[in-house]
């Protein structure tokens, strides 16, 4: 049988350190009150080199006052999609205390359409969300042109 003293160099073990540094105070923080401010802030921080190019699947991350916390950019795919790893976004959900989450991603093919694929995630995020106490407030479709709301069109499941 080992003795304690041992066991601290047989076995080795991560270290969970859980961070979020918010440099940003609360007054200063930019209000979302419907999918247009959701679209200015997503469009102002998506990379133009990529809108049209890779799907990016990211969260806006939302206080209770409806105020950014932050983004977090969740995965990149390929040109017609991405696999979305809940996961993660529930990861910065927790990490940041967020209230709730914008979903948002890209369409590099211009399409300003959902399609069963994004109903079917969003479904699964919100559902996931509901077990966090985490509102998915809103899924928005992204292009270079325009944005889609699920929220806007009721298809917020």
């Amino acid at each position: 049988m080992e003795n304690g003293a041992n066991v601290s160099t047989i076995y080795q073990f991560a270290e969970i350190e859980l961070v979020y540094k918010n440099h940003v105070k609360s007054s200063e923080r930019f209000k979302i009150a419907r999918s247009h401010d959701a679209y200015s802030v997503l469009k102002q921080s998506w990379d133009e080199n990529k809108i049209g190019f890779v799907e990016q699947f990211k969260i806006i991350l939302i206080d209770r006052a409806n105020k950014v916390l932050g983004f977090y950019e969740v995965c990149q795919g390929g040109t017609c999609g991405v696999v979305v790893d809940l996961k993660l976004i529930f990861a910065a959900a927790l990490k940041a205390s967020a209230h709730g989450i914008i979903l948002a991603h890209n369409h590099p093919s211009g399409n300003l359409t959902a399609s069963e694929a994004d109903r079917q995630v969003t479904a699964r995020i919100k559902k996931a969300g509901q077990l966090l106490d985490i509102l998915v407030m809103d899924h928005i479709i992204i292009t270079s042109e325009g944005y889609y709301s699920f929220v806007d069109q009721g298809e917020m499941p």
